[in-house]
Parts: C-alpha cells; structure tokens; sequence
C-alpha cells in the first residue's frame, strides 16, 4: 500500500507539473499573440488603445475591471481619452486637477505600459473650458498668451515627467474646410506662431519625449485642402526648427466618421493614390508616422453582424497594411478596445436600424471580434521598421 501510495503521489506530481507546464506553455503563447508583443516583434514601439470617458464621466471605461484586463492582455501602450486636456486638467485659471490622470498613469506603468500624453493643446474653441474661452488677456494680451499656454505645458510636462514619452502636442489646429490655421483666443493674439510655442515648451519642458503633430485628415477628395494644410503647417514648423518628430494620423476610418468621408469608403487605387502622396511629403521631412485613434466607422454597413464584421476588418487590414507599408510608421493606437465605450455610439446619431455600432476591436460582451484579427494579420505581414 505505501508502494502504491508513493506512486500515486509521484504520479499526481508529474501530471500537476504537467498541466503547469501546459499552462505556463499556453499563458506564454496568448502573451506572444497579445498585439503589443505582434507589433514589437516587428520592430513597432508597440500597440496600445485610450481609455477614459466622456466630458462628463471622465474616467468611465478605465473603472470598468474587463476593459483594463483587455488591456492588460493586448496593450503595451495607453492614452488618456480626456483626462490630460484642458477641460481636465484645469478647473480654474489658478488650478491644475491631476487625480484622475495620475491613477490612470500610474496603473499604466504598474502594469508595464508606455504612456502617451493627450493633448497639450486641442485646438478648437468648443473643447476650451470655459473659463479660457472667456479669459481676459489683459492689456498685453499676446504676452498674456503666451505667457497661459507656456506655463500650462510647462506645468503638465514637468507633473508627468518622464513617465509620458510622447505628446499630441497639438491637436488639429488646421481647418478642414479652409486649410488655414483654426481661429482660437491664442491664434487671436499670437497667430500661427501659437504652434511654434507650444512645441518649443514642450520639448523645454520634456526633453525626452517624442512630439507629435495630430490631427483627422483623410484620403478622399473632400479632404485635399486640409491634407495641403497641414503640409504646410508641418513644412513651415520643420523651417523653422521646431521640435516635431512624427505627425499623428488619427485613422478614423469608415464611411461617416466625419465630413470628410460620407459615403461608401473603399480605398480603392484612386484613395491609396492621393493617400500616399500626402504621406511621402511628410516622410521626406524625416517626420516619423503614428496611427493615433484608430477606429472604424460603419454608416451604411448591414444589420447582419458577420457581414458588417466582415466589411470593417476588410477595410482595416487594406488601411493598416498601406500604412504599415511605411516603415516610418512607429505605432498603433486604438481609440478604445471595447465597441461600449466607443465615442463614435454618440457621434453623427444612432444606427437606423438602432443596433449598437462595433467600431472597436472587443464586442459588448468583451469577445474579440474579426477587427482584432485583422489587426493581428497587419502586424504579423508587416516589413520589419526602419
């Protein structure tokens, strides 16, 4: 019996050190298909998504514990959604409110994820807080000015220190319709000189991080002036030596997302033409690229969920196969892992047909969807970077 008693036990080690080993085997294959660990493994800085919220719920998707495990599982990298803007950030002209953007960077680097900084200046008047809308700049007011944004960046910055290592330092200033600088109360006083400010105290301010030039342009026709101005305005600041290093390509892809792309969005030869045109004028300026809000619009898709699934990650895999194409492209960010929490449910009305819209790579239910497969497809065909 003590015989048989030792075997038993031998035996139920070997199997538990078995299904440990199955186990660890298998944990280390997920961790090897997770899209961070796909993209690294071509020489990207990684993959990684926003959490966050609304105006309103600042920090709604990063309380929900699914949402942080799908990013704990595929993300190298996070963003703030709202939390580092203007509108969070600074309740008064004499105050800075940093809680909510602290416990979400510091969960980040807890969990061993690079940190993006989002945005030192979004520069549209509508995003303003309200207070700086109606702030009165005093009987210098272009000192005044310059004197608000640089101490603002200069106090974000220096908060955060090297735990952010890249900023949208400016996020779509240039007009879509004009092609012309956006008209704020900084440009009001300090033209398209406001630009240049904001970069120079970012880069005084934060020495080692990569700054960024963001905005929404697009491939279509509609979008010629403003894909013409921001060429300009990336050709007058890379004249001026300002510090920009990589123009931030939102990526926001899909039939509907914005003015700019109503209607079927094919991609087609004519698309990738006018696409890659634009891209190479900003690459010869030896500015780097990176997919900043990527996600997929569906105005016009199907009701029937496989074909609508179906639809997108087509569309997706074409797009981020093109970009990837460029080995100046350093990274992807989604804008949000879970369709739930996607601003776009709220942006241009609800689906006709009053489903809930999927642009984002996980379902309501937390499931992957054909999007993050598409994705996973792009990384793993992508040429090794530059």
């Amino acid at each position: 019996m003590k015989g048989l008693r030792r075997r038993d036990l031998a035996v139920a080690a070997a199997t538990g050190a078995l299904v440990a080993g199955l186990a660890t085997t298998a944990r280390a294959a997920t961790e090897a298909e997770a899209l961070d660990a796909l993209a690294k493994a071509k020489g990207f800085a990684g993959f990684g998504s926003c959490m966050g919220g609304g105006a309103e719920d600042f920090a709604s998707s990063f309380n929900d514990a699914g949402v942080r495990a799908i990013h704990q599982r595929e993300c190298g990298i996070l963003v703030c959604e709202n939390e580092t803007k203007w509108v969070a950030l600074r309740p008064n002209p004499a105050e800075y409110s940093f809680y909510l953007a602290d416990r979400m960077v510091d969960w980040a680097l807890t969990n061993n994820m690079q940190m993006r900084g989002h945005t030192l200046l979004w520069q549209k008047t509508q995003y303003f807080p309200k207070w700086l809308v109606n702030y009165d700049f005093g009987a210098r007011p272009a000192a005044e000015a310059e004197r608000l944004l640089r101490e603002h960046i200069t106090t974000v910055c220096r908060h955060f220190g090297t735990r952010i290592f890249t900023y949208d330092v400016v996020n779509e200033t240039v007009d879509e319709v004009t092609g012309e600088t956006r008209q704020t109360p900084f440009t009001r006083y300090l033209g398209d000189n406001t630009i240049d400010i904001c970069f120079d105290a970012a880069h005084a301010a934060a020495p080692h991080a990569k700054l960024v030039y963001n905005d929404y342009m697009g491939w279509g026709p509609a979008s010629a002036r403003h894909r013409d101005g921001v060429l300009k305005l990336l050709a007058r600041l890379k004249a001026n030596k300002a510090p920009v290093h990589l123009l931030g390509v939102q990526s926001h892809i899909g039939p509907g997302t914005n003015v700019e792309s109503q209607g079927p969005n094919t991609f087609n030869a004519a698309d990738q033409a006018a696409w890659k045109q634009f891209l190479d004028a900003v690459v010869a300026m030896d500015l780097r690229l990176a997919l900043t809000e990527f996600d997929v619009s569906e105005r016009g898709t199907p009701s029937g969920i496989p074909e609508r699934d179906g639809f997108m990650a087509d569309l997706a895999r074409r797009y981020l196969d093109f970009m990837f194409a460029y080995r100046q492209t350093d990274y992807l960010m989604a804008w949000g892992m879970m369709d739930h929490y996607s601003w776009l449910q709220n942006f241009g009305g609800k689906r006709p047909d009053g489903m809930l819209k999927r642009p984002s790579l996980y379902d309501d239910n937390y499931q992957a969807k054909p999007l993050r497969q598409a994705i996973a497809a792009a990384f793993r065909n992508a040429p090794p970077r530059a």
